[in-house]
């Protein structure tokens, strides 16, 4: 990849981020102090493991890698499953974006025609069931990362 792409693909990362942001936080399902995600719930990050190995693990991997090459969209013109260990940028969005992009899938949060293979979850999990993947996914990051998130998580709020 040149630079000249490099720099493109960078700038327009950025700008779906701007949009997931801007979107997320202009209509939400539920009230941002809810969706605080119970990391710490042993009973909560277990079910979360369940169920994510039922439902996550088969684009995102079992280990929470992501998908091979995912910051390289794929022969579709989409970009693969991105990991969702510290390595990845999931614990870069705040508990409400993450909620809503599980609940409702990429497509419908990004909108402005942005395709995803990530669907939304909302016929076949329950919010709770969602908040406790969410939570499973968030107990494994380390300790800085997790500060680091609930330090974004209170500036949103």
């Amino acid at each position: 990849m040149s630079f000249k792409q490099a720099t493109v693909a960078a700038a327009a990362t950025v700008a779906v981020a701007a949009i997931v942001w801007q979107f997320a936080f202009g209509a939400s399902d539920a009230d941002a102090a809810a969706l605080r995600l119970p990391y710490d719930e042993a009973a909560r990050v277990s079910q979360g493991a369940e169920l994510y190995a039922e439902n996550c693990a088969v684009c995102h991997g079992a280990a929470l890698q992501g998908a091979p090459n995912w910051r390289e969209r794929d022969a579709d013109g989409l970009m693969p499953a991105p990991p969702h260990d510290a390595s990845g940028h999931t614990w870069h969005h705040p508990d409400e974006v993450l909620f809503r992009i599980t609940k409702l899938g990429t497509e419908a949060v990004v909108g402005q025609g942005y395709q995803s293979n990530m669907p939304g979850f909302a016929d076949s999990m329950t919010d709770q069931d969602i908040l406790d993947v969410l939570a499973f996914i968030k107990s494994t990051w380390p300790e800085r990362v997790i500060e680091m998130h609930n330090s974004m998580n209170a500036q949103s709020e």
